[in-house]
């Protein structure tokens, strides 16, 4: 998979995260594995690694998003927009060879396909803080 394909794969897992609890991440990581046709090992254990990564460092993420974005918290937010946002943060901070342009972007691009008419100018709005 390219990087782009990884990222959206990552975005769809961190969707589903919340809808269902940490138990029942890695059944829904081998439903994404048999949507994903042809998802090579190296790529589902870098899915999965990321999105537990991210999952794990929630916490900072979120208090950093509630701090920058004012007028709207986390618990407010689209979980499209959030989940995105989400990845975007944990890209820009605890990924140091991602630059901070390519992780909004990449938001920004999946935003327009998977978000709302106004998801992608929020999320860059949102996002721009952090740079």
């Amino acid at each position: 998979m390219t990087r782009r394909e990884l990222r959206k794969t990552i975005f769809k897992m961190l969707f589903r995260a919340e809808f269902h609890t940490q138990e029942e991440m890695e059944e829904q990581l081998r439903f994404l594995e048999e949507e994903t046709a042809g998802l090579k090992p190296e790529d589902s254990a870098y899915i999965k690694q990321k999105t537990n990564d991210i999952l794990a460092h929630l916490p900072e993420i979120d208090q950093e998003i509630n701090e920058k974005s004012k007028g709207w918290k986390t618990s407010r937010m689209g979980k499209v927009d959030l989940s995105l946002i989400r990845l975007a943060v944990y890209e820009i901070r605890y990924e140091e060879d991602m630059p901070d342009k390519v992780a909004i972007n990449e938001a920004v691009e999946l935003a327009k396909q998977y978000g709302t008419d106004d998801s992608s100018s929020f999320i860059n709005g949102v996002l721009a803080k952090f740079v």
